[in-house]
């Protein structure tokens, strides 16, 4: 099935200049890329994105990170898109990531883990339209 999900370039992986090799990636995965924009996150966007961290021991750490620099906000496309980019980055956890997916290439800790990918139908919905709300 034809579907769309949303993958975040985080800002450790924009200040290292990965954004074309993990963009390369994606598309010789492939993956159509429908939108793409370069921005910034604000505390707003950092809050609603990740609400369900919200008071969690972690989740400064994860505001203050993803408000430290670029991020790259991409809509993909393709069959199965969710489970199969899901696949492509990795887990999570960099470390534990499979290698040659995008987490074990390009993350630097749980946190800075280079990319993020929606988890769900229900999470790609929410959270393109949070990164692209004139969609």
């Amino acid at each position: 099935m034809l579907q769309e999900t949303l993958l975040l370039i985080k800002p450790n992986a924009t200040k290292k200049n990965k954004i074309g090799e993990i963009l390369r990636m994606i598309e010789a995965n492939g993956f159509v890329i429908e939108k793409l924009k370069m921005f910034r996150m604000d505390k707003d966007l950092a809050d609603e994105f990740y609400q369900e961290h919200l008071g969690k021991n972690f989740y400064e750490e994860l505001s203050g990170f993803m408000r430290s620099g670029k991020i790259v906000g991409v809509v993909l496309s393709r069959e199965e898109a969710i489970v199969k980019l899901r696949e492509l980055v990795g887990h999570t956890d960099y470390t534990k990531a499979n290698l040659g997916t995008i987490r074990s290439l390009y993350g630097d800790s749980m946190t800075e883990n280079a990319v993020h990918a929606s988890d769900s139908e229900v999470s790609a919905k929410r959270e393109i339209s949070l990164i692209f709300p004139q969609s």
